[in-house]
């Protein structure tokens, strides 16, 4: 799947993605922010492991910039009583922050999933830290269901996450 938008492109990984996917995703702001499945440091090995893992993935892809791996996006479908539901997840390298682009791909993912599946909702979580994903979030019409309090240790401090949903009109 290729969904194109003005400054960027939501594609498929491919083993060419290596080598980008492990510059931009080692940095310190980015991991901050994600859960630790995501390590940091961010080695060529992680890039490999975690792109091998998602060619068939039908759901998870790389946010590219004139052609470039430079973050990700991706929805994680649920099972059974929540098989109309979806958790999505996104990052963005550090030098493409400020410029739009992770809530442009947020609006293009969503919209797409909603018209493309039986999905009636999506959501995410967000550390209380992270003020920037949850105005992504607010951007694109999610909005803030609760407080999920003390609920995620993140380097060792113990902190609420944000629980943020948007459903299909």
């Amino acid at each position: 799947m290729i969904i194109n938008g003005e400054e960027f492109q939501i594609r498929s990984w491919t083993l060419e993605d290596i080598p980008n996917l492990a510059r931009h995703a080692n940095n310190a702001k980015v991991s901050d922010n994600l859960r630790d499945g995501f390590p940091y440091p961010y080695s060529e090995t992680n890039a490999e492991v975690f792109i091998s893992a998602q060619l068939d993935a039908p759901w998870n892809f790389t946010i590219a910039i004139n052609g470039e791996a430079t973050g990700g996006i991706g929805l994680v479908v649920g099972a059974d009583v929540h098989r109309f539901t979806a958790e999505i997840g996104y990052w963005l390298a550090e030098p493409y922050w400020g410029r739009g682009i992770t809530s442009k791909a947020v609006h293009a993912l969503t919209d797409y999933a909603f018209q493309h599946t039986d999905l009636v909702r999506i959501y995410a979580t967000v550390f209380e830290t992270n003020r920037v994903s949850m105005r992504v979030l607010e951007k694109n019409g999610f909005q803030l269901e609760g407080i999920l309090r003390k609920n995620v240790i993140k380097k060792g401090i113990t902190m609420s996450s944000y629980l943020y949903a948007k459903i299909k009109e």
